[in-house]
């Protein structure tokens, strides 16, 4: 038996909201990040919030976690006061670059441990492992990035604004 398109849309969105914890982002973000990336065309705070059950208040309070973060973008639409939201072109980009910021904090944190006196040899090989391994993926995702950065992409390139929905 097979899933119709709607329960597959909204297991993807649930998904999306329990993956987003492990990225310091509430499940309400994850979800709202989910729909956006399955959604064709900008959606509303109304929108937002009808579709995935929770009040407008928390979605705007998401959104613009997300909007800080450079993953979703506000838009509007001739004659329309609401804001409507999308995902930057550049999304997953920002997802990778926020994720690394987050191992470098904690990456600080061991640096800052790992001068404390009388730490073990034991100890201190840990931290300093940490410290190799940070250091070479790191290194990597930031030359990576660039690199996609100078690369050009036509799934980078804006493409023209489609009107929004209800516009």
């Amino acid at each position: 038996m097979t899933q119709s398109s709607s329960s597959v849309q909204a297991e993807f969105i649930d998904r999306m909201g329990h993956g987003a914890e492990s990225d310091g982002l509430s499940p309400i973000a994850g979800r709202l990040f989910g729909l956006l990336l399955i959604s064709e065309a900008p959606l509303s705070l109304d929108d937002l919030a009808e579709a995935l059950g929770v009040s407008k208040a928390s979605i705007s309070t998401e959104a613009r976690r997300l909007l800080d973060r450079g993953i979703v973008e506000r838009v509007s639409t001739r004659g329309d006061r609401r804001d409507y939201y999308e995902l930057a072109p550049d999304f997953f980009a920002q997802v990778i670059r926020s994720r690394v910021a987050r191992w470098s904090k904690l990456h600080d944190l061991v640096n800052r441990v790992n001068v404390a006196p009388g730490l073990s040899p034991v100890v201190r090989d840990r931290l300093a492992s940490i410290d190799e391994i940070h250091s070479f993926v790191v290194e990597r995702i930031t030359l990576a990035l660039a690199e996609w950065e100078r690369r050009p992409s036509l799934r980078r390139t804006r493409q023209p604004k489609k009107q929004a929905r209800g516009a």
